[in-house]
């Protein structure tokens, strides 16, 4: 695999190699050790899955700490937009973002550390979306931020046309200026 470190440090891009032949395809999707070696340790303890449609938007979701979650994600059939915004005080990127598309075509995965809000926007009629979690969901500690806040300024690919399709949570959720965050920059 090929493991490229974006421009926040912590946050990676995933490249795995994949094997072609008339059959299909072959690909390694995560192997512990060598994720490791690159990243750090992490103790996965969940995998989730989700599918949405066309315009589907969600996040910038996270969960405070004691409950605070390291996603690894991908896309196993159609494409998305996947976003990261750095929400631990002190940072030198605070407030700043990594999108990334991800997409069954190049099998990208994206890394996302504790500490970082994280949201994603279906570009195809359909997506799955896979992710792994080092943490357990807790409702209670759950959070977001309003996907369009103009601090941060994600550029989400959203035509003109196209209508967004949102939960109720995210359609309420803060601004960053007036979000609850309790991540400090080591």
């Amino acid at each position: 695999m090929n493991y490229i470190e974006t421009e926040i440090p912590g946050v990676w891009i995933i490249e795995p190699k994949v094997f072609n032949d008339a059959r299909g395809y072959f690909m390694e999707a995560w192997k512990k050790e060598e994720f490791e070696q690159h990243i750090g340790k992490i103790n996965f303890i969940q995998d989730n899955e989700s599918c949405s449609s066309r315009g589907v938007l969600r996040g910038l979701h996270y969960q405070l700490a004691p409950y605070s979650q390291s996603k690894l994600v991908r896309v196993i059939t159609g494409r998305v937009l996947d976003v990261a915004v750095d929400i631990r005080v002190g940072s030198p990127t605070f407030g700043k973002y990594v999108a990334v598309e991800l997409s069954a075509e190049n099998k990208r995965q994206f890394f996302i550390p504790q500490g970082f809000a994280h949201g994603f926007h279906v570009l195809s009629d359909e997506a799955v979306f896979t992710y792994k979690v080092d943490n357990l969901y807790m409702p209670s500690h759950e959070r977001g931020l309003h996907f369009d806040d103009p601090s941060i300024g994600v550029d989400w690919r959203i035509s003109d046309t196209e209508s967004l399709t949102l939960s109720e949570k995210d359609t309420k959720a803060p601004l960053l200026s007036e979000a609850e965050y309790n991540f400090t920059y080591k």
